[in-house]
């Protein structure tokens, strides 16, 4: 049975009341107050969380934990979110474009994303093309605009479509294309099958949609569970005593694909920099394997 919610509204000053009571150490309240103010209680309480001793539920800070020992955590996930947006940018770009190019190459078709004939489930293929008609009507692209204004075909090519559809739009449409070759030479260009490569686009996208709206995600249990390659073509990493719902799995599903679409990348140096500046972050709650430098992966 519901009820009213019971928590009343408090004040950043009386914020730094209730966490001094509870054993937090303060070196400058005001500006503590501050950071409340600007970033807000509730998105910090969970960079506060690991600091509480067990049972949680007692709200008993661990001897000498200081307010800057949050903020420092708080800035560390930043700096991943950044690092793991970059690089998921570059995968996605490389999506949209693979996904055109190979569908143009096998199908021989400019238009095959908007023709039903295409793809597997009718009601799905519907869905997908209202939804390439709505962002169509909303683009302000130049490129849109033009072919709009002087072209007498009612879609743009596949090329200018991918451009304009969300990451998860993307893996909708490949889940859906009926060709079987063609789903498996799109994931082939990965080093993926077509069932890990579906898995872990949308993954990614629940990554990406995640640092998009600054959420916490170096401890993160995520709910996604990634599909595990049987026998991946690329160098990979024996995941048989990692979490595979924390976030070093994701950071390794990133490596795999930056080998296909960025060979020459250096994200396994941007990872390991990030660590070295926050050496007091424990990246075994982060699913981290303790040798995890030493694995060709991340070589």
């Amino acid at each position: 049975m519901k009820t009213s919610f019971p928590k009343p509204y408090s004040t950043p000053k009386k914020i730094v009341q209730i966490l001094r009571s509870r054993g937090m150490h303060f070196s400058d309240e005001g500006k503590a107050e501050s950071y409340l103010m600007n970033i807000g209680y509730h998105r910090l309480s969970a960079y506060i969380f690991p600091f509480y001793k067990s049972p949680k539920n007692d709200l008993i800070l661990k001897d000498g934990t200081t307010f800057e020992q949050v903020m420092t955590l708080y800035r560390f996930d930043k700096k991943l979110r950044i690092v793991l947006f970059n690089e998921i940018e570059k995968i996605e770009v490389a999506i949209r474009s693979v996904l055109a190019n190979i569908g143009c190459q096998e199908l021989g078709d400019k238009y095959w994303i908007t023709k039903a004939e295409y793809f597997a489930n009718a009601d799905k293929f519907r869905q997908t093309l209202a939804v390439i008609e709505k962002e169509l009507a909303a683009s302000k692209e130049g490129y849109i605009e033009n072919f709009r204004q002087n072209y007498i075909e009612d879609y743009p090519p596949a090329w200018m479509i991918t451009e304009v559809l969300s990451f998860g739009n993307l893996n909708y449409i490949y889940t859906n294309i009926a060709n079987n070759r063609l789903r498996k030479l799109i994931a082939d260009y990965f080093g993926l099958k077509p069932q890990v490569f579906t898995s872990w686009l949308t993954v990614l996208a629940n990554l990406r949609n995640m640092c998009c709206h600054h959420a916490r995600v170096w401890n993160r249990d995520f709910m996604l569970s990634p599909a595990e390659p049987r026998k991946a073509s690329k160098v990979w990493i024996d995941t048989s005593t990692l979490d595979k719902k924390k976030v070093f799995y994701r950071l390794c599903i990133i490596r795999y694909f930056l080998s296909a679409v960025s060979p020459n990348n250096n994200f396994n140096s941007k990872i390991a920099d990030l660590l070295s500046k926050f050496p007091s972050i424990g990246i075994m709650a982060m699913g981290f394997c303790k040798d995890w430098k030493d694995e060709p992966l991340w070589q």
